[in-house]
């Protein structure tokens, strides 16, 4: 049986090794989950010095909610009932038989769980505040005030509360303000989905039926394939299937059971082509989607912007966390155009060459952090760094203290670009 995870000392070496998608995905199936993704957390661990003189003195945040279980029944229903109905017709297999008694203790576990932080989720989000604290620990002292911001899903509030807690466990003293309300999803959660633009739909098809690989896995489960041929609709089977395996690094269940056994490596590597085009599709840069989708996190780019500008005025140190979702994070990394994913890309044939590959983005528990460093308070050049999941982050910005910038050229730079966007909309 194919094994679902490396160990995290592994997974963060082959990170590190910058090896092509097909080389990691050979090595860690997992990482097709995309979006499932467990966070595999930080492959730099020793960051790059702060310029002679400056501290850290503040950061800001924005963190996707750490591992969940599914938030429809359908993606533990499906395969499910596919499988049980076909069992009851003496269709299956003795691995669709197997596959059955999988599907159904992860089924079980899954029951009144839909959307949940898992454990493994809750993990992650104290780790990544741990190593924030270890990082950073000027910023988080008996005066420093945290502002902690919430969509009102309840995995992002428990996701935000576990990363209070272990933020208070280090330092007692803090100030830690938390809020969960409606009122400010007009910035944590504002998107726009691809599926507006009928021609994204039709091309995203047609992309998906060059790449059709479900008919080994689907026959391997049936004895009867008169029985498969009549009443299963086999792309859809091996959909759910895929799923089911990509969720399951993040919970329980995946600590024994695996259902990526069932795939070999040219199917792993076929599925993460469709769903590494799709996120693309939905929140990229290209002419494909209209071209402009990032900006649906205008107002977030704005609020970050603003928050800094009034922390920057502020002697004490501070904190500003925001948490929610990666429809939000994947298309705002694409607007600041970290790392080069805010580059336009109109065939999605190119994203593997042009290295825009969503699990290095947006696995669970993913973050973007701001980290904000001056000599004093009154110091007028006030420089920062990004952190993409707690690695050190390029953006378009010239720069004579990379990986360090000046804060004057970011909000130049992207006022800029907001204000021109927002005037061409007018």
């Amino acid at each position: 049986m194919r094994k679902l995870l490396l160990p995290f000392f592994l997974l963060v070496a082959l990170f590190a090794m910058a090896q092509s998608p097909r080389e990691e995905l050979k090595r860690c199936p997992a990482l097709s989950g995309g979006n499932f993704l467990a966070y595999p957390g930080p492959t730099q661990l020793k960051l790059t010095p702060a310029p002679k003189g400056k501290h850290a003195f503040y950061i800001s945040h924005y963190g996707r909610h750490g591992s969940r279980y599914h938030t429809k029944a359908v993606d533990y229903d499906y395969v499910y009932e596919v499988l049980l109905r076909a069992d009851e017709h003496g269709a299956l297999s003795p691995l669709g038989k197997d596959v059955l008694g999988r599907a159904t203790a992860i089924r079980q576990e899954a029951q009144g769980r839909h959307g949940d932080l898992t454990p493994m989720g809750a993990q992650q989000v104290r780790d990544i505040a741990n190593r924030m604290y270890e990082r950073f620990p000027e910023v988080f002292n008996a005066h420093a005030v945290v502002m902690a911001r919430s969509t009102t899903t309840p995995r992002c509030i428990l996701s935000m509360a576990h990363f209070a807690v272990e933020l208070a466990r280090h330092s007692p003293g803090l100030t830690i303000r938390q809020n969960a309300t409606e009122y400010d999803h007009y910035f944590l959660r504002s998107f726009i989905r691809s599926e507006v633009y009928p021609q994204t739909r039709d091309y995203y098809q047609a992309f998906c039926n060059r790449h059709q690989c479900w008919q080994r896995v689907v026959t391997s489960l049936f004895a009867d394939t008169a029985y498969m041929h009549r009443y299963v609709n086999g792309e859809r089977l091996n959909y759910f299937l895929f799923r089911e395996a990509a969720i399951l690094q993040g919970s329980q269940s995946g600590r024994n059971t695996t259902l990526y056994d069932l795939f070999n490596d040219d199917e792993v590597y076929e599925m993460w082509l469709k769903e590494n085009a799709y996120w693309f599709l939905a929140f990229g840069f290209s002419d494909i989607n209209g071209g402009e989708l990032p900006f649906s996190q205008t107002q977030l780019l704005r609020n970050i912007i603003e928050q800094a500008d009034s922390c920057i005025g502020v002697r004490n140190s501070s904190c500003t966390l925001r948490f929610g979702h990666e429809t939000i994070l994947l298309p705002l990394v694409c607007l600041l155009d970290v790392n080069g994913y805010g580059q336009k890309i109109n065939d999605v044939d190119q994203l593997e060459r042009k290295n825009w590959v969503a699990y290095r983005v947006f696995p669970m528990a993913s973050n973007l952090q701001f980290v904000f460093y001056r000599a004093h308070p009154a110091d007028k050049d006030v420089v920062f760094k990004v952190l993409l999941n707690e690695n050190e982050a390029t953006l378009p910005l010239k720069t004579d203290i990379a990986p360090y910038y000046h804060w004057k050229d970011f909000r130049d730079y992207y006022l800029t670009k907001l204000d021109n966007y927002s005037q061409q909309h007018k």
